[in-house]
């Protein structure tokens, strides 16, 4: 039986408390967490080097690495070339998953629900304020929604996944690019903020009326109500691995600017394809002040890389495609 996710992060976090010289130190994203725990947790047993992994959001991975105080950071909100130059970084993906919209409404079951990329800006920007209200109704005949105000939740801390999940809502909605916009913190117009994936997923499972986002192992492990979503084709689609594969297969992942590994996977075409998928980054100096700890870090994601991809989809996170983990492999020889 799989772990839950609190204690798969519990896991890493325990790495740290008994953390000795050979572990390797990483902070960053929340989004994924519970597979980089169950990675750990192999790779420990396989090869003894512990992972102390502080799951504090993409904005304080980015600030971890810059700082040096942690031997990789980790982010769902990519930086761009640019940016990784003047930082003497490099950046590759890890992992790719699913953003998932959340709710707590007594009679709906999860999959139930249906909303559109213009449906959802219009909630989380104050514009719906009831879930009778017809713009929801009218989406979803013969589904029993309650007469419950919306009580918006969103992340209260710097997020990759906030980055994402307004990227889409931007692309989705004027209003909400005009007066919002994406970025890992935004002035979010309503709501309650909770800390990480699994703060988000604790405010909604407490809350009737809620609704969240949140990466969608978090939703899994915690047994929330997911919503379907309204393909870039039309069709509705659940948050399922296959919808974020075919979302993800859409990736061009050979021409990244400036080599980057940038890449949004968001509203892609196909009438399965998720809307809201994401990868999930990993940076780490070029120029490394210990060399042998920069190649410990790189161990651990080849090991990942080589055996890793079951652990990953048992938590419907989707692995990279054999010649991206090639191309990734190539940049690592910049890593010394």
């Amino acid at each position: 039986m799989l772990k839950t996710i609190a204690a798969a992060m519990t896991a890493v976090l325990l790495a740290g408390a008994t953390a000795n010289a050979a572990d390797i130190t990483g902070a960053g994203a929340t989004f994924p967490a519970p597979i980089y725990g169950k990675w750990a947790e192999a790779y420990k047993k396989e090869t003894g080097v512990g992972l102390n992994y502080q799951a504090i959001g993409s904005g304080g991975g980015i600030k971890q690495i810059t700082a040096k105080t942690v031997d990789f950071g980790a982010t769902d909100k990519p930086l761009k070339a640019d940016q990784l130059a003047q930082l003497g970084l490099i950046q590759f993906p890890a992992v790719m998953g699913g953003v998932v919209p959340v709710v707590n409404l007594p009679g709906v079951n999860p999959g139930q629900l249906k909303l559109t990329g213009d449906l959802l800006a219009k909630i989380y920007l104050g514009e719906i304020k009831r879930w009778s209200d017809p713009a929801i109704a009218g989406l979803n005949a013969g589904v029993r929604l309650p007469n419950l105000p919306i009580t918006v939740v969103h992340r209260s801390d710097g997020s990759g996944t906030t980055f994402v999940f307004t990227s889409y809502l931007t692309m989705k909605n004027g209003g909400w690019a005009s007066k919002v916009g994406s970025n890992d913190a935004v002035e979010w117009p309503t709501g309650q903020g909770g800390k990480g994936n699994d703060g988000v997923s604790a405010f909604v499972r407490q809350t009737p009326g809620s609704i969240g986002y949140v990466e969608y192992a978090f939703a899994k492990q915690n047994h929330l109500t997911y919503t379907q979503m309204q393909s870039h084709d039309g069709s509705f689609v659940e948050p399922v691995a296959a919808n974020f594969a075919a979302a993800a297969s859409k990736a061009d992942w050979a021409h990244t600017p400036g080599g980057s590994y940038y890449m949004l996977i968001l509203d892609k075409p196909g009438a399965e394809s998720w809307p809201i998928t994401a990868a999930t980054f990993i940076l780490v100096y070029k120029h490394q002040d210990n060399p042998a700890k920069g190649q410990d870090v790189l161990k651990f994601f080849d090991w990942a890389f080589k055996h890793g991809d079951q652990l990953a989809e048992q938590l419907d996170y989707i692995p990279l495609p054999a010649s991206l983990k090639a191309s990734i492999e190539h940049k690592w020889q910049e890593v010394h």
